[in-house]
């Protein structure tokens, strides 16, 4: 007899949401290849943004997410954080969500972006920070 308590439906469920609401980094680098409307946000401090972000994406640190500056209700909206453990991401997509915006998660964060080898784009110093831009 097996020594866990799980109800198979529960995780179909459960994963079938995980599917719904979070991608990762190879996913989202095939969406921004076929062009789909989506709008990538690094929700990290401005000053890591310029030291390395997702290639196209926004920045809307944590202070700024009320502003919702750069957001597009007619874009599915990807938020990502530092990695795994980081819960920024999270936050930020509950309140876009509040505000009625289709949202998703990147799984792994940037860390895991730039494990993925994908492109990375840095800003000097002098350049303020893109939020405003889109992908896509």
């Amino acid at each position: 007899m097996p020594m866990f308590d799980q109800d198979p439906r529960q995780a179909r469920e459960f994963f079938a949401q995980r599917l719904l609401y979070t991608a990762g980094p190879c996913d989202i680098d095939g969406r921004t290849r076929r062009k789909e409307l989506i709008t990538v946000v690094d929700v990290r401090r401005a000053a890591d943004y310029r030291e390395g972000h997702v290639a196209g994406a926004i920045s809307l640190p944590q202070g700024r997410w009320h502003t919702l500056a750069g957001l597009s209700k007619d874009r599915l909206t990807i938020v990502y954080g530092y990695d795994q453990n980081c819960r920024l991401a999270t936050a930020a997509a509950v309140e876009f969500a509040s505000a009625g915006y289709a949202v998703m998660e990147m799984e792994g964060g940037f860390a895991a972006w730039r494990a993925a080898g994908r492109d990375v784009e840095t800003l000097d110093a002098s350049e303020p920070p893109v939020d405003a831009g889109r992908v896509g």
